[in-house]
């Protein structure tokens, strides 16, 4: 996940566009770059690595300009680095462009197109500059050669561009697939931005853009193309928010943009918990803790319990620790058999979930070691326990937690990464962690780009229906678990996570005609069974939705999830079940952000 802010016909350009880029750093932050015109002839081109107070140190009082375009980046297609950070810019000198998203055929196009030119980074964005530059340089206008390699962008790539020409230095040429883009209407001046946030300072009016259209932004017009070329007439839209709002940007629920946020959730974890040498940087202190403990006790409520269920099933068969997860307010009056050497894990978003504390108190009357596992730093079961981890997920508004969850899932994968090399255990340092939570967030933002498919599923399946199934094994039935919360929290569909097998031992009477259920297929071990299960409701008049990963994937499924660690699957399966959650609550007209009868931070018991 990158950010992208752009300017023209604003004396302010530069810092327009640094304070956009602070904006939207959490976006991406381990490098930045600017490029403004002053239409006089002369340019400046700024990059560093890091955060956007490293760039803004090297950018002096002669950068300064009208027109320019800005970017901070997350690290996809090569190393964080001055040479991989953008803006990138053409062999002659003359375009200079900005990327959100992935180019999948990429290499294809370098091979078959600039075998001739000495390439300077190592990403797919430049290419992408380059073929504008080749295509300009044999005689196309600048607009032809951009949407000639527009349609040389295989479909399945997703891109947010931001180009402009040093000969027609007040223009900005826009472009976009799957990755969010936004024009903003200035008074005599316009900007482009990849959230509404970054430029609220300069403007509440903005204009959606759509997959496939061109534009093409000047000073004082705005011209939208269709992807046949046809000139396209929107209106903005008026955001006038208060602060507590603003903090949602463009998006009409904080739920849809908390779910597009977990890919950057993913990435900010990696860079807060591992080292560039993949080992990971949990205190000593609590390492030495959790290692003299002979079980885990996982206490939660809620959602944070489903991401219990598959933190157990991490500690267990990576770092070969006996683990339990229980519901809080069950453990708090019914408590277990304790082994001889506890360690308690605390998982809580808000960190004030009132039936955990009342667990965390009696653990520390029983002297046991604790660690909380929060989003909020301070909170009360963060100041109470004995060790804390955050989350560092950024705020989380809507009631029905979604990036909290994945955050959760993530930690506890990093955890058990650091507790197995301590402890010496193979399966545990064989397990590259940083490396297979950025497939998840790779593949996070494959499944939020594909929103259109989940929001017809969601209209064709689930649109009258008053119940639904999710169904699966392993930690598909503890993910199933997760997604049937989802829906019931913010659709009111009263839904159920049970383990494929046990279907028919009772809850296959519930099946009608039309009933729909939702099969999780990603372990290869048990996909057949799940199928055979899958099958079981089809001939009692089921309609299934079959949500199964790539490599165990069958004809007719409707959703392909990429591939990732199976005991990792949860981080990717979670996002279609909360889009339609989501979709399904918007179609009935609810209030997806605040459920009835529910709460973010449950302080009571």
């Amino acid at each position: 996940m990158c950010g992208i802010v752009g300017v023209t016909g604003n004396e302010n350009a530069t810092d327009i566009l640094l304070d956009g880029l602070q904006q939207l750093e959490y976006r991406g932050y381990d490098s930045a770059g600017i490029y403004v015109n002053d239409q006089q002839g002369d340019g400046f081109l700024v990059k560093e690595k890091g955060r956007i107070a490293d760039l803004r140190a090297l950018v002096g009082p002669e950068v300064k300009g009208s027109t320019g375009i800005g970017h901070t980046r997350w690290a996809t297609h090569g190393v964080p680095s001055v040479k991989n950070a953008h803006p990138h810019v053409s062999a002659d000198g003359r375009f200079f462009l900005v990327h959100n998203g992935v180019i999948g055929n990429f290499s294809q196009l370098r091979d078959e197109y600039l075998g001739d030119v000495e390439l300077k980074s190592d990403t797919d964005t430049e290419i992408i500059v380059q073929l504008i530059g080749k295509f300009a340089a044999e005689g196309m206008d600048t607009l032809a050669a951009f949407r000639k390699v527009l349609g040389l962008v295989d479909e399945s790539s997703s891109y947010a561009f931001l180009l402009m020409d040093k000969e027609q230095p007040s223009k900005l040429f826009v472009a976009k697939n799957k990755s969010p883009l936004l024009l903003g209407v200035g008074d005599g001046f316009n900007v482009v931005c990849s959230d509404a946030t970054a430029m609220l300072e300069q403007t509440h009016d903005f204009i959606e853009l759509m997959d496939g259209e061109v534009v093409v932004v000047e000073p004082d017009k705005i011209l939208i193309m269709d992807p046949a070329g046809n000139a396209v007439e929107r209106e903005p839209f008026h955001i006038d928010m208060d602060p507590q709002a603003a903090k949602k940007g463009a998006y009409p629920y904080y739920m849809l943009k908390e779910i597009d946020e977990q890919p950057g959730v993913m990435r900010t974890l990696i860079q807060e918990y591992v080292n560039e040498d993949g080992s990971v940087k949990i205190d000593q202190e609590l390492l030495d803790a959790l290692s003299k403990a002979d079980r885990l006790y996982i206490v939660a409520a809620g959602t944070s319990y489903h991401a219990g269920l598959v933190g157990k099933e991490l500690f267990e068969k990576l770092a070969h620790i006996p683990t339990e997860v229980h519901v809080a307010s069950e453990f708090a009056y019914n408590p277990p058999l304790l082994s001889e050497k506890p360690f308690f894990i605390f998982l809580t978003q808000s960190g004030e979930t009132a039936d955990s504390r009342q667990v965390l108190t009696q653990v520390n009357e029983w002297g046991y070691p604790s660690l909380t596992i929060t989003n909020v730093a301070n909170s009360t079961l963060s100041r109470e326990a004995t060790y804390t981890l955050l989350l560092h997920a950024g705020p989380e508004i809507a009631v029905a937690s979604t990036k909290a969850y994945t955050a959760q899932i993530a930690l506890e994968a990093i955890l058990v990464k650091a507790y197995g090399e301590a402890k010496n255990i193979k399966a545990a340092k064989d397990f590259d962690v940083a490396g297979e939570l950025t497939k998840v967030a790779n593949g996070m933002q494959e499944l939020v780009d594909e929103k259109g498919d989940i929001e017809k599923i969601a209209q064709d399946m689930f649109a009258t229906t008053r119940n639904a199934f999710y169904i699966g094994r392993g930690v598909d039935y503890a993910l199933a678990q997760e997604a049937a919360l989802k829906l019931k929290e913010v659709s009111y569909v009263q839904t159920e996570g049970f383990a494929s097998g046990e279907l028919k031992h009772g809850t296959i009477a519930l099946i009608e005609e039309g009933t729909p259920v939702v099969a999780i297929i990603t372990d290869p071990k048990t996909a057949a069974h799940t199928r055979s299960n899958a099958q079981e409701v089809i001939a009692r008049g089921a309609n299934v939705l079959f949500i199964s990963s790539r490599d165990v994937a069958a004809e007719g499924d409707q959703i392909i999830l990429p591939e990732v660690d199976p005991l990792l699957s949860p981080l990717v399966s979670v996002v279609p079940t909360q889009l339609l959650a989501y979709y399904v609550s918007l179609q009935r007209g609810y209030d997806v952000d605040k459920p009835r009868n529910l709460a973010k931070s449950v302080t009571v018991e």
